[in-house]
């Protein structure tokens, strides 16, 4: 049987966790590369799919696998464990592409994500392995470009949604591509193609989520329910693969939407995950917890099935409503994850904008907690208004109100986010490799603001990490919770130290 379109999810984890990738990071199923396999194969293409990352594929046996297959159509698929990491996998997606058109110069190749679909036309000029971009989730467009017998100029042009190279190395950029309608999204993008995926038990969830779970990491799924988000948070580049604008330089707060699929078609997945011995279940959702009669309908469904998951899933701190939290446990939501940001509400106000509610943060996690559900913590360091007493003072909050697990992250420009739009304004210094954009790499280059350097806030970030890892407090709380195998498992997450260049490079003092 002919493949029609290889999609490859790239593996660049060990430049991007460094050694947290051997055996700490999580490996997610590649939930868009499943969805849009499904997606051409219910208009009549083949597809399959090429998973670099649990394979344990490096850049040159990637490519020549992927040649192996003989599509017509190589499509680098470029998201992450969260929509922001789509900068930061490019460095997978690059250099596998470029060992391709090295060993074959007959492959199409064509590349869909937040990256690109936020830098289209910088990302052709850029990288010439690359002969075109989707500007948005690219369902319509993937579509359309199947259905040519060649791929000439005259009929890329053709192409909605598609910026290419044409054969005198000129960029071009094709009219919009719509994105898929509410009501489409079941005929359009009908679920995960999981049969072209490697089994449950070789993707891995994160330790955190484990410990609910008597730290089993695996097997591990995860899906979507809903896709976008209805805010316009000036840190967030999520939306920007549903843009239909395509002016250079439009921002994911100009293409906010939210899509979902019926609680009755979402229950066939978690039906099939409970055909397959599976238990940890990732809801990948931006806001799973948002539309009660959503996500109180898909609950609801677990709940009278008996099934025994352990989920974790995103809301808001403002949209977690006591009313909903039974529910959501009886279903096995055992974890939440707030984006807490900034714990002063003023502070949330500026990056949160008019979807900002007033409400105690510390309140919600007790209320959640006492519903039995466990609670992940968000931080971000180095917003526009942080200065060093401010950074403490999230800090400390952090330490005095410690939550089961916690994120820190330094504030970055994502390309397709407000901030990014205004760090090039202000001639703000950027990432110059895609590496540059992980929270976790030696490259790591996060924004610094006015009264911080770059430097600073990424000293002050992993001094946060580290102290929040070691506090009595925090130990006291998950070793009581979760026993000594998780509390073995951290410690040996502890002794892992990330190396920064930007530490080598600066002579900045370290913030305490």
């Amino acid at each position: 049987m002919k493949t029609d379109i290889l999609f490859v999810h790239p593996n660049a984890s060990k430049v991007i966790y460094q050694d947290l990738a051997k055996k700490n990071s999580a490996i997610e199923p590649p939930i868009w590369a499943g969805m849009l396999a499904n997606s051409v194969r219910g208009n009549g293409f083949y597809p399959e799919i090429l998973d670099a990352e649990v394979l344990g594929l490096n850049y040159e046996s990637c490519a020549k696998v992927a040649l192996e297959f003989k599509a017509r159509v190589i499509c680098f698929v470029v998201y992450g464990q969260q929509p922001s990491a789509s900068s930061q996998n490019m460095e997978g997606a690059v250099a596998t592409a470029e060992l391709i058109k090295e060993l074959s110069s007959n492959e199409f190749i064509v590349f869909v994500g937040g990256h690109v679909a936020a830098l289209p036309q910088e990302t052709l000029e850029k990288e010439s392995c690359i002969d075109a971009v989707c500007q948005n989730e690219g369902v319509y467009t993937l579509r359309d470009l199947l259905q040519l017998k060649k791929f000439e100029d005259i009929e890329l042009s053709k192409i909605n949604g598609l910026c290419f190279r044409d054969q005198e190395g000129n960029i071009r950029t094709n009219g919009p591509s719509p994105i898929v309608p509410k009501s489409r999204l079941e005929i359009d993008l009908p679920g995960i193609a999981w049969d072209l995926l490697p089994k449950f038990d070789k993707y891995r969830t994160a330790g955190w989520h484990s410990w609910s779970n008597e730290s089993q990491k695996q097997p591990f799924a995860a899906l979507y329910t809903s896709l976008g988000c209805p805010y316009k948070c000036s840190f967030c580049m999520i939306n920007i693969i549903n843009r239909t604008d395509v002016t250079p330089g439009v921002t994911s707060d100009k293409s906010n939407s939210f899509r979902w699929w019926s609680p009755d078609f979402v229950i066939k997945q978690f039906d099939y995950f409970a055909e397959q011995g599976v238990t940890n279940i990732k809801i990948a959702d931006e806001l799973f917890v948002l539309n009660p009669n959503h996500f109180l309908a898909i609950c609801k469904l677990i709940i009278e099935r008996g099934y025994s998951f352990n989920i974790w899933a995103y809301s808001r701190v403002d949209t977690c409503k006591p009313v909903y939290l039974d529910t959501l446990k009886k279903a096995g939501v055992n974890w939440l994850g707030l984006g807490i940001e900034n714990p002063d509400n003023e502070n949330r106000k500026v990056i949160h904008k008019e979807g900002f509610k007033e409400v105690s943060v510390l309140n919600q996690i007790d209320v959640i907690r006492k519903a039995g559900i466990n609670v992940g913590g968000n931080y971000i360091f180095g917003l526009p208004f942080d200065t060093e007493e401010t950074m403490k003072n999230t800090l400390n909050f952090a330490l005095e109100n410690p939550t089961e697990m916690a994120n820190f992250y330094s504030a970055m420009a994502y390309p397709g986010s407000p901030l990014y739009a205004q760090a090039r304004k202000d001639g703000v210094e950027l990432p110059k490799t895609y590496a540059g954009y992980s929270q976790h790499s030696y490259e790591t280059l996060n924004l610094r603001n006015n009264k911080l350097t770059a430097s600073e806030i990424l000293r002050f970030r992993d001094f946060a990490w580290d102290s929040y890892h070691t506090s009595e407090k925090y130990l006291d709380l998950m070793k009581k919770k979760f026993g000594n195998k998780a509390y073995e498992e951290l410690n040996a997450t502890k002794k892992i130290k990330l190396k920064r260049r930007l530490f080598e490079e600066s002579k900045t003092e370290q913030v305490v």
